[in-house]
């Protein structure tokens, strides 16, 4: 049950007093004619008015039934539209094994081995999972207020499940890769016990006494929860109530969000990996900034139950790592469905780590590459890397102007997220929020109240063509390379779409030596392609072996 402040009294008494004191009149239906883009005649506007004014004392009823943010809609998005296949035969995965792994003579560089090895040295016994567990919660307490990435440490519930393994594979009892292997959630999962504050003020002091889906396949699977990091308030940008999440290359500038606290973290060695979540770059932006390996799977891959609702036909669930092996093996653990969120659907995850890249079709979109100025870029150096291990990589265009005329996302994620937070918006309690600036929360709660029904309705039937087209174009190919950020509305499209992305650290910005990333887009349901491509190319380069200097 969810204990929070519901403001309940106050609902009643503002909606009452408001239900007495308002009355719409002609001159405000006039007003709404214009804002919603509609020509109506006097005598039109005479017939409506009354049941205008019908309508709200409906709204007013409905304001007084409180909707926890766990509420789903009865109107559950899917991916699977006509001509759309799933596969569900599983084969077996061959992980790679770190056979020989010792411990580093240096004691710091353990914090950036890769899940392999240190599954390796678990299974070995040649570290404890009590013993590696107290390294990175040490890191957390060094490191953590410098980063401002620590919103909750888990110490005592980390300590619990780290005996736990030890004991269990004292007995011969092995779970797999990621048993005794620690980790961090985005503080948007509820998790027994904890605070699960949402990054907001207004719920700092929240406690929801369940156990997200998440967590549970990765309890199952013998991983350690360490830590839940920061995220932007409600799941935007990088400013939390504690302040602003910061990148670890570089602790002038912020770490992007909403994921932040689970990028940052990753990156600098305080856990070998986090998990984060998606509406609208909210994986794709802080690993790009960042440096981190960020995957967002499919729509539906991961069931979001026991996660805070931010927009219930975009939010996903995907692992920040700092390699694609890594992020396979997180994601094979988290991938599935517990019948509870009915977006959710089962499907195979058949990754290998030896890809043949000469079978895998690939393409590269060419009007958001074309946009590039610099013709050394990063993005293009990744798609000569790929050339050079034997690929062939065709330019495509990608639909952008035929199918993606308007900003439809705006309509659609404004309205949702306005209405998952209604009553933070309807009473006020918006003011609580740390960032009050145009572009945030606040102010676009207030602004999506204007998005009328049928607006919303027929964003969602554009979105619909928008799915099938950008399906149709990957019929010819394994994955699509595209820019990560700021060249096109790839992000937006493919979030409308479910299509998952994986995007991977490529090298650093000339002028300011910042990160930067490539993203590989993949067909629904075919995380394993871009996940086998993204392997590929980190064995090819260093980015994925570099750290920040300050945490090594």
């Amino acid at each position: 049950m969810r204990k929070c402040v519901l403001w309940l009294n106050l609902f009643l008494l503002v909606s009452n007093s408001f239900a007495q004191s308002s009355k719409i009149q002609r001159k405000d239906v006039e007003g709404a004619v214009k804002i919603f883009d509609l020509n109506f005649t006097s005598t039109e506007i005479d017939t409506l008015l009354s049941d205008v004014q019908d309508n709200l004392a409906i709204y007013q009823k409905q304001h007084q039934v409180h909707l926890p943010n766990s509420v789903p809609l009865s109107l559950w998005q899917t991916v699977l539209i006509p001509g759309v296949n799933v596969n569900k035969q599983q084969n077996p995965i061959h992980w790679t094994q770190a056979h020989g792994t010792d411990l580093p003579s240096k004691k710091s560089s353990l914090a950036f081995y890769s899940i392999p090895q240190l599954a390796e040295l678990i299974r070995t016994k040649k570290i404890s999972s009590v013993q590696l567990t107290h390294f990175y919660i040490d890191r957390i307490k060094k490191y953590g207020d410098t980063l401002q990435c620590l919103i909750s440490l888990t110490e005592s519930i980390a300590l619990e499940q780290a005996k736990q393994a030890d004991d269990e594979i004292a007995h011969g009892k092995y779970r797999g890769m990621l048993h005794g292997i620690p980790y961090g959630l985005k503080d948007l999962f509820a998790v027994k016990g904890t605070k699960t504050t949402w990054g907001a003020a207004p719920y700092k002091e929240q406690v929801i006494e369940e156990d997200a889906f998440v967590y549970q396949q990765l309890r199952q699977a013998g991983a350690v929860l360490v830590a839940k990091f920061t995220l932007g308030a409600l799941a935007m940008g990088d400013y939390w109530y504690g302040g602003r999440t910061k990148n670890p290359w570089n602790l002038s500038l912020g770490s992007s969000g909403s994921s932040a606290g689970s990028a940052s973290a990753t990156v600098a060695g305080l856990v070998p990996f986090a998990i984060g979540t998606e509406t609208w770059g909210s994986i794709v932006s802080p690993s790009t900034t960042c440096g981190a390996l960020g995957l967002r799977p499919t729509f539906g891959r991961v069931s979001r139950t026991g996660a805070m609702a931010l927009s219930y036909s975009l939010d996903k669930i995907g692992p920040i790592c700092r390699n694609a092996e890594d992020a396979a093996i997180v994601f094979n653990t988290i991938r599935g469905t517990d019948g509870l969120d009915l977006s959710a659907t089962e499907a195979a995850f058949n990754y290998t780590n030896q890809v043949d890249v000469k079978k895998l079709r690939i393409a590269y979109a060419k009007n958001y590459f074309d946009k590039l100025k610099d013709s050394t870029a990063n993005e293009w150096q990744v798609l000569r890397v790929l050339q050079q291990a034997g690929a062939k990589i065709i330019p495509v265009e990608f639909p952008e102007k035929q199918f993606y005329p308007f900003q439809m996302m705006d309509i659609i994620i404004g309205a949702e997220c306005a209405a998952q937070f209604d009553e933070l918006t309807r009473f006020n309690v918006d003011d609580e929020l740390t960032m009050q600036r145009k572009g945030d929360w606040p102010n676009q709660f207030r602004t999506a109240r204007f998005i009328p029904a049928v607006e919303y309705i027929n964003a969602q039937r554009h979105r619909y063509l928008l799915m099938q087209q950008v399906n149709y174009l990957f019929k010819d190919f394994d994955v699509i390379i595209s820019p990560s950020l700021f060249s096109g509305n790839q992000l937006a499209i493919t979030n409308l779409t479910g299509h998952p992305v994986v995007c991977i650290p490529n090298g650093f910005d000339k002028k300011t030596n910042k990160p930067t990333s490539i993203s590989f887009l993949g067909n629904l349901f075919d995380e394993a392609s871009i996940l086998a491509l993204a392997k590929l190319y980190q064995d090819a380069t260093p980015w994925d072996e570099m750290h920040p200097d300050m945490f090594k």
